[in-house]
């Protein structure tokens, strides 16, 4: 949904440059990713999809239930939200605030599926193998995925290495059908 990033990225935007001058990147990571678990919520996405829901009332409602987890500024970036009738796009404006600090802390999130689960070491050395070739620190995770045979898959970023044993095999049929 490119138009709901679209709508999201000034915001995100604002919110980094505010986690940014107050110094706690992570703090504002753990109120976006609240509020966009609270956002996310089938019956509060449904209030704030209606548009005959008072607005105030709703913004109100998404305070009480986040009250402990966010601080005043974060409270007012929900009023904000609400004002701008942006609360729909909180998932992904907190997804694009992840980006940003990912950037600023040079870290990149990096996801290995493998057909069979990685041992740590392993994973250690795919992620120092990673942190060479990209520049940056890698948040590595992994996951299982049989279907791919043996092998794994790499993704970072725009990077994607196939390396999967399925991916050979559907290469090598290409191949010897034309």
């Amino acid at each position: 949904m490119a138009e709901k990033s679209t709508i999201a990225r000034p915001y995100a935007q604002a919110a980094f440059d505010l986690a940014k001058a107050g110094g706690d990147l992570k703090h504002w990571s753990d109120m976006l990713q609240l509020l966009a678990a609270v956002t996310n919520d089938a019956t509060i996405a449904d209030l704030i999809s209606n548009h005959s829901i008072n607005r105030a009332k709703l913004v109100d409602l998404i305070l009480d239930i986040c009250a402990k987890g966010l601080d005043d500024q974060g409270k007012n970036f929900v009023r904000v939200l609400g004002e701008n009738k942006r609360l729909n796009v909180v998932a992904e404006i907190a997804a694009l605030y992840e980006r940003h600090r990912a950037e600023a802390e040079k870290v990149v999130e990096a996801e290995v599926v493998s057909a069979f689960a990685m041992s740590d070491a392993q994973r250690k050395q795919m992620a120092e193998a990673l942190k060479k070739r990209l520049g940056r620190d890698v948040n590595l995770v992994s996951r299982v995925d049989e279907s791919i045979l043996g092998g794994a898959i790499v993704r970072a970023g725009d990077l994607v290495i196939d390396g999967s044993v399925a991916s050979k095999l559907n290469k090598l049929a290409h191949a010897m059908m034309h």
